[in-house]
């Protein structure tokens, strides 16, 4: 674990679930605003969860009326859950993977409503991607070493 995981898994902890959820969920609805992300419409009123295992971050949020929002915090259930560390998270961001890449190495893994997960994966693999996000992301995986085999 590098120290960034260490900071961040330690900062979690001590953060409640909508300060958690907020720098994602602001950065989401900042791009859909921008034009680089728009929500099919079978994202709306569905709950999501993304979870970055190796730093035990669970976010929360939901879609509605074609807007990212943070929540539920309930402690419910949410229609479709993402897992994976925060280096594969990185490669789907810039381009260099794709959902289908990281389903089969199992460095992604959804759980939840099937075909929810479906139209997630067709939508992120192909949303457009500002110019400037691939280089960004690339740079943030410096942070994230891959990790070595046993």
């Amino acid at each position: 674990m590098t120290l960034i995981n260490t900071l961040v898994t330690r900062v979690n902890r001590r953060l409640p679930a909508p300060l958690r959820a907020a720098p994602l969920v602001v950065a989401l609805e900042a791009m859909r605003r921008a034009g680089w992300l728009e929500p099919p419409e079978a994202l709306d009123g569905r709950t999501f969860s993304l979870t970055v295992d190796d730093m035990g971050l669970e976010v929360r949020f939901h879609c509605r009326d074609g807007q990212f929002r943070m929540g539920p915090f309930d402690g419910a259930g949410t229609d479709l859950t993402l897992h994976a560390g925060a280096l594969s998270y990185l490669h789907l961001i810039s381009g260099d993977a794709d959902t289908d890449t990281l389903f089969f190495q199992r460095r992604l893994s959804i759980r939840g409503d099937t075909a929810l997960g479906l139209e997630v994966k067709y939508w992120l693999d192909a949303a457009p991607r500002p110019d400037w996000l691939g280089p960004l992301a690339r740079r943030l995986t410096l942070l994230f070493p891959e990790p070595r085999p046993a």
